[in-house]
């Protein structure tokens, strides 16, 4: 056939059938939409900071900054000395070290967890009250000053119990002290723990919808975590993955998914000296967490290492080297968050972030540039991967690691473009990338 003749195209199919197809289809294409929605396209925070209910202040966040910078400043003070101890590259020294202190000044902490349960414990109700009033009050007073964190909010006793009615007050009391200083700020974020069964989710559910009646709000307006501490909450007595069935109960409210360490390993029968969130088990479980909230919009959070980086110089380094190979170790396997117990580790925590997201920007950068102007190159890509290029770069730019001059300068795309990739419609994923 010579060339710019018409091809004949001929079908064997009546279009009805295309049409009945379609229809006998449409409730699996809504339960795909209800039950996949992706990535909410919001930021997530690299970690989320736990500071007991009693210990909480207004000054918080700005004196976890500032004893950050006095770690550094007493134990790395430069960036050749904070390389030696974390192994950086001379290339990323001087870039990781600069951005980790103007972070500790601007933006020390990300995500912060008022915590009423395991790092509070029982106390006498009046008191609790009262900590729980308090913690509103301030919360409230730091998004009206601009001095909060992206995300605030509380973690309340679990669902079991002989707790249940001492975190649902708690709760009630937080949320109720948050309408009564102007509503809840954007950045609110509940962290339900110790969840077991499906059952309690759906319980924390009924509270909210209830709370958001009583206070005229929209409904849905609340969401929150499910924190994944029990072994139960991974496998069901029938085999089934609990956390699944978790997912679903929360009828669109979970926003994560939170690995509990600590309490997870002990509930296995893990030694304490091998409860790490590198150890087997630990790793079981975030990856059935990681597939159960694949395209949900949950998103998966690691747990925190108990090894502080406290005492002398080598003390600390050696803390050091561990909170920051957990780190990179997580991030590897796609878990952008984790949790941080202590101010010594958020150092750590940014350098491995920001080594991260630095060290591999170029060439993602370029990688996505060449597949935004169908340049070709030496590896084919698809919408997928450009979802997970611009969802690369986009994490990079929320946490400071880059700046969206030197992305654009790689890309020539502005932010809204790799937002344009990072959330494709769900068809343009099976549509090839030609």
């Amino acid at each position: 056939m010579g060339q710019g003749q018409q091809e004949k195209v001929a079908t064997s199919l009546a279009g009805a059938i295309s049409e009945e197809i379609s229809a006998s289809l449409a409730p699996v294409d809504a339960e795909l939409e209800r039950r996949y929605p992706g990535d909410p396209g919001t930021r997530q925070p690299v970690h989320t900071v736990y500071v007991p209910g009693d210990v909480f202040a207004a000054d918080t966040i700005r004196s976890w900054g500032h004893q950050a910078l006095a770690a550094l400043d007493a134990h790395a003070p430069d960036a050749a000395s904070f390389a030696a101890v974390l192994g950086l590259s001379d290339e990323l020294a001087e870039p990781v070290y600069t951005r980790v202190r103007a972070k500790l000044e601007r933006e020390p902490i990300e995500d912060l967890r008022v915590d009423f349960e395991d790092g509070y414990g029982p106390r006498p109700d009046a008191e609790e009250d009262e900590a729980a009033a308090r913690a509103a009050r301030l919360i409230a007073e730091a998004y009206a000053k601009g001095t909060a964190a992206p995300y605030m909010g509380i973690r309340m006793k679990c669902m079991e119990a002989p707790v249940r009615d001492r975190g649902l007050r708690t709760l009630d009391i937080f949320l109720s002290g948050l309408m009564e200083a102007g509503g809840l700020p954007e950045g609110l974020v509940l962290t339900l723990p110790k969840v077991t069964y499906a059952e309690q989710v759906s319980a924390m559910v009924r509270l909210l919808e209830a709370f958001e009646k009583a206070r005229g709000l929209e409904p849905g307006r609340i969401g929150f975590e499910i924190q994944i501490e029990t072994s139960q909450s991974i496998l069901a007595t029938d085999g089934t993955a609990t956390v699944a069935r978790m997912i679903q109960a929360a009828e669109g409210r979970a926003t994560g998914l939170h690995y509990g360490t600590f309490d997870y390993s002990a509930c296995l029968g893990v030694s304490a000296a091998y409860q790490a969130s590198d150890h087997p088990a630990a790793d079981h479980a975030k990856a059935i967490m990681q597939v159960a909230a694949a395209g949900t919009g949950v998103r998966v959070s690691d747990g925190s290492t108990n090894v502080l980086p406290v005492g002398p110089t080598e003390k600390v380094h050696d803390a050091w080297r561990l909170h920051y190979g957990l780190t990179r170790r997580a991030l590897a396997r796609a878990y952008y968050q984790g949790w941080d117990m202590h101010p010594g580790h958020i150092p750590t925590r940014y350098a491995a972030v920001f080594a991260f997201y630095r060290e591999g920007f170029e060439q993602a950068a370029a990688r996505l540039a060449r597949y935004a102007n169908r340049a070709g190159g030496d590896v084919m890509d698809e919408p997928a991967t450009a979802k997970a290029l611009s969802g690369y770069l986009l994490r990079g730019l929320d946490c400071g690691a880059l700046d969206i001059a030197e992305v654009a300068r790689v890309t020539g795309l502005t932010r809204a473009d790799l937002e344009g990739f990072a959330a494709p419609r769900r068809g343009d994923l099976t549509a090839s990338a030609k």
